[in-house]
């Protein structure tokens, strides 16, 4: 089959290598669409990410397809099945999947290739995160569940409460969900990013406004000035980018939660205002992942049409332009772009 492999910084090779075959457990799934993710693109600029995979390895994360071989002992699933995998499952046996902190399991199995025409789904992930794709869900839309799954546990661990007023800082894919799940919740969001045409999208998504940081000086005051001098109830940082950390604490409203959500380069480091942390009573959250309950969730807000997630696929192109693909996503010409097997 042919399948993309990562082999280091901006190193990804499309090779033909051996057709995958289901062990105990497992299924094989034949790819639909595979969508690209903002963590797959610092994961090609950065040549590898710390907990998920190390070069050389296949790529890519977020799949749907359909079930083409089944192993032994698999009694759920049948070949000819639709399923959308997450990237991962926890163990449910350790510390804290006994507490249900599924995302900070030790023992994840993590699933990497689905920028491949085939891709072997683990047994773990077909017990705990395989899931049915219904009849009338395109599979550009159901590949989307795995990313979505991450924000709403983002959400869920923010303390958002009806009518809070949001900044999120980013205009990637994940913040453009963010925006869409805030706004649902009724949250009052304000996206500020670098890009206008997915500054547009947010537009679209519900964002109250839109701001091009390249045009702004100082972001905390813009935030004060349109919080009658207080800040946001919940900053979350959407861009993985350390120095936006700082900004995201730094529009946060005394009392307030900032969600500290993109993953940064390995070994770097904030500053902290530590009279503000104090006397402010800010409360900074690292959230990572997700969770089975949220894989859930995901797919069923994606398949209830609810939020037009379609905004958020630029383009559809074959698996043999992905080097390609993985250009414009440097250069932010698209946001999430459906890739198909050729």
């Amino acid at each position: 089959m042919l399948a993309a492999l990562l082999y280091g910084k901006e190193d990804l090779r499309l090779e033909e290598v051996a057709d995958p075959t289901p062990d105990k457990g497992e299924v094989i799934l034949q790819m639909g669409v595979s969508t690209t993710c903002g963590t797959d693109l610092k994961v090609w600029r950065r040549g590898g990410h710390a907990r998920m995979l190390k070069p050389p390895t296949l790529f890519g994360h977020e799949v749907a397809g359909r079930i083409v071989a089944v192993g032994k002992d698999v009694t759920d699933w049948q070949v000819g099945d639709r399923a959308v995998a997450n990237n991962s499952a926890p163990c449910m046996k350790c510390f804290f999947c006994d507490r249900q902190e599924y995302s900070l399991c030790p023992n994840l199995t993590w699933n990497n290739g689905t920028f491949a025409q085939y891709l072997k789904i683990p047994a773990p992930i077909v017990q705990h995160n395989m899931l049915p794709i219904p009849d009338d869900l395109p599979d550009e839309l159901a590949a989307m569940t795995e990313p979505l799954a991450c924000v709403l546990h983002g959400v869920a661990r923010s303390n958002v409460k009806p009518g809070a007023r949001v900044v999120v800082l980013g205009d990637g894919a994940i913040g453009l969900m963010f925006v869409a799940k805030l706004v649902d919740t009724q949250a009052e969001v304000l996206l500020f990013g670098g890009n206008d045409q997915r500054l547009a999208v947010g537009k679209k998504l519900g964002a109250a406004a839109t701001f091009n940081y390249r045009e702004l000086p100082d972001i905390p005051a813009v935030v004060k000035d349109l919080t009658q001098g207080m800040g946001a109830d919940v900053a979350i940082e959407a861009t993985g980018v350390p120095s936006v950390w700082e900004t995201a604490i730094a529009c946060a409203r005394p009392g307030g939660t900032v969600n500290l959500f993109g993953g940064c380069p390995r070994d770097t480091t904030i500053t902290v205002n530590t009279e503000q942390l104090h006397y402010s009573e800010l409360t900074l959250k690292g959230v990572f992942h997700n969770t089975p309950v949220f894989v859930r969730e995901a797919l069923s807000l994606i398949a209830s049409r609810k939020i037009p997630f379609e905004l958020l696929i630029s383009d559809r192109q074959p698996l043999t332009q992905l080097e390609q693909v993985f250009c414009d996503m440097r250069e932010r010409k698209v946001i999430k772009v459906a890739i198909v097997p050729n």
